[in-house]
């Protein structure tokens, strides 16, 4: 489709594509023990997509949180909250969801100006 650029194109999905300013990453996931760390390695793993889409976290429009356990929030919160940028917190969702890979406890997916 002429306009959208698509980054890491593979058979089933992009990690991300862009249209018209609009960065859209897919579902990002990320081993780890614990939800606190696994949390980390996928806002890293975020930061590293959106360099790549000549954006920041900074210019995040919305995200979509899913934990596999609600009760994991409160950790997955904190570290969502040092990881964003003063002042920019985007619209968030947050659902408790059963993710493709038994493994992961947290996926989260943004949609960020460029």
């Amino acid at each position: 489709m002429a306009g959208v650029e698509r980054i890491g194109a593979g058979p089933h999905l992009s990690h991300v594509a862009i249209h018209a300013g609009v960065v859209h990453v897919s579902g990002v996931v990320s081993p780890g023990g614990s939800v606190r760390e696994q949390t980390r390695n996928v806002l890293t793993g975020i930061d590293e997509l959106l360099r790549g889409a000549r954006s920041d976290k900074s210019r995040i429009l919305s995200a979509t949180v899913w934990l596999t356990d609600m009760r994991n929030f409160q950790q997955m919160d904190g570290v969502w909250g040092e990881w964003l940028s003063a002042g920019n917190a985007p619209a968030r969702s947050c659902i408790e969801a059963k993710l493709s890979l038994l493994d992961f406890s947290v996926a989260i997916a943004v949609t960020a100006a460029q």
